[in-house]
C-alpha cells in the first residue's frame, strides 16, 4: 500500500473515485496543483521481472483525499495556531473499503497538519469514530468532526 500527494496526471483518477461516491469536492485540479490531493494505492505487476520482458509494476491508484487548509483564525482556537485543514472529500473504491486505505490517507493527512475537521452523514460516521475524531452534530443528517495529531 502506499500514500503519496496526487500529481497533475492523476487527476482523472481522483475525479472517478470521487464521482462514483457521488461527492462534489470542487476544484480537484486547483487542489492537486496546491499539494491538498493525497492518493492511496497498491502496485501492480511482477516486480521480479524486467519491464521489456512484462515485469516491473504499476500504481493503481484506489482512493483519494482533498483538503482544504483552513484560514489562520478561521476554526482555529487562537490567532497564530495553525488551524489544519478541512477534508473536502475522502474516497475509496467500492471494492477496497475496508482495506485500510481511508485510514491511511487520514494518517498521512494528520502528518501534514496537526488539526483535521470533516463534515459528513451518518453513513460514514463510523469511520470518522473508529479514527478517533471528536464527533458532534449538525442537524438531524450531518455531523462534523475534528480530530487533532496526538
Amino acid at each position: 500500500m502506499f500514500v503519496r500527494e496526487a500529481t497533475p496526471d492523476d487527476h482523472l483518477e481522483v475525479r472517478r473515485i470521487l464521482d462514483a461516491a457521488m461527492l462534489e469536492p470542487g476544484n480537484v485540479e486547483r487542489r492537486i496543483r496546491a499539494g491538498d490531493v493525497l492518493v492511496a494505492g497498491d502496485h501492480l505487476g511482477r516486480p521480479d521481472r524486467p519491464p521489456a520482458n512484462g515485469g516491473g509494476t504499476r500504481e493503481r491508484i484506489l482512493g483519494t483525499l482533498v483538503l482544504e487548509p483552513h484560514s489562520v483564525g478561521e476554526g482555529a482556537p487562537d490567532v497564530g495556531v495553525d488551524a489544519g485543514a478541512h477534508i473536502v472529500a475522502i474516497g475509496v473504491r467500492r471494492r477496497h473499503r475496508g482495506r485500510g486505505f481511508g485510514r491511511r490517507l487520514i494518517e498521512t493527512a494528520l502528518e501534514r497538519e496537526p488539526r483535521l475537521t470533516a463534515r459528513f452523514d451518518e453513513g460514514v460516521r463510523p469511520f470518522y469514530e473508529r479514527l478517533g475524531f471528536s464527533i458532534e452534530p449538525i442537524d438531524d443528517r450531518r455531523y462534523q468532526g475534528v480530530k487533532h495529531r496526538e
